[in-house]
């Protein structure tokens, strides 16, 4: 990646609120979710850049934000050996179109986001759930999601079968005593 690449980022997107990061010798796209299919777009058609591979699409949790995931999409360019990260960030309920049509690879990835952090994709061709079962409730990547969930599934032998029980909390919320018991 050269200084032509940023100087033609920077003019085709003087007028929208896209900034260009390098982080460690890694480039990082922050851009809104309106802006990010043109984005993408131009990172996967422009001679310049030629993004064509999809790497991967995933979701940080900050609970303390307003907006308060990251969608971050991985990017590779082949030809010119470089990797892009093209960050959105988002709150709870605000949808993200899907970009099934620019890279067919984002189909599975999107499942996935969905159904670990329920960030909804809009015109996505095929979203449900993928790595959880159909009855499954919240989302297991959440950081307000409880450790041992909200049901239990175990095998009963008295039954013969599988049984799906409501877990009952003993503890919801733990209170932490920061003194010290050595002093």
């Amino acid at each position: 990646m050269n200084n032509n690449f940023i100087n033609n980022f920077n003019q085709i997107f003087k007028n929208n609120k896209i900034s260009l990061l390098s982080d460690k010798n890694d480039l990082v796209l922050e851009t809104t979710v309106g802006d990010l299919e043109k984005t993408l777009f131009f990172l996967r058609d422009h001679e310049g850049c030629l993004f064509k591979m999809l790497i991967d699409i995933l979701a940080v949790d900050y609970p303390g934000k307003e907006k308060r995931f990251s969608l971050i999409y991985c990017l590779l360019s082949l030809k010119y050996n470089v990797r892009v990260k093209v960050k959105v960030y988002i709150d709870e309920l605000t949808s993200v179109n899907s970009i099934a049509n620019i890279y067919k690879s984002s189909c599975w990835m999107e499942r996935e986001v969905w159904d670990m952090n329920g960030i909804f994709f809009e015109n996505h061709p095929d979203l449900r759930r993928i790595l959880t079962d159909y009855g499954f409730e919240g989302y297991p990547l959440r950081k307000d999601f409880p450790l041992s969930g909200y049901t239990e599934v175990r095998y009963d032998d008295s039954q013969k079968r599988v049984v799906s029980e409501s877990l009952e909390m003993s503890q919801e919320y733990r209170v932490f005593n920061f003194n010290s018991s050595w002093e």
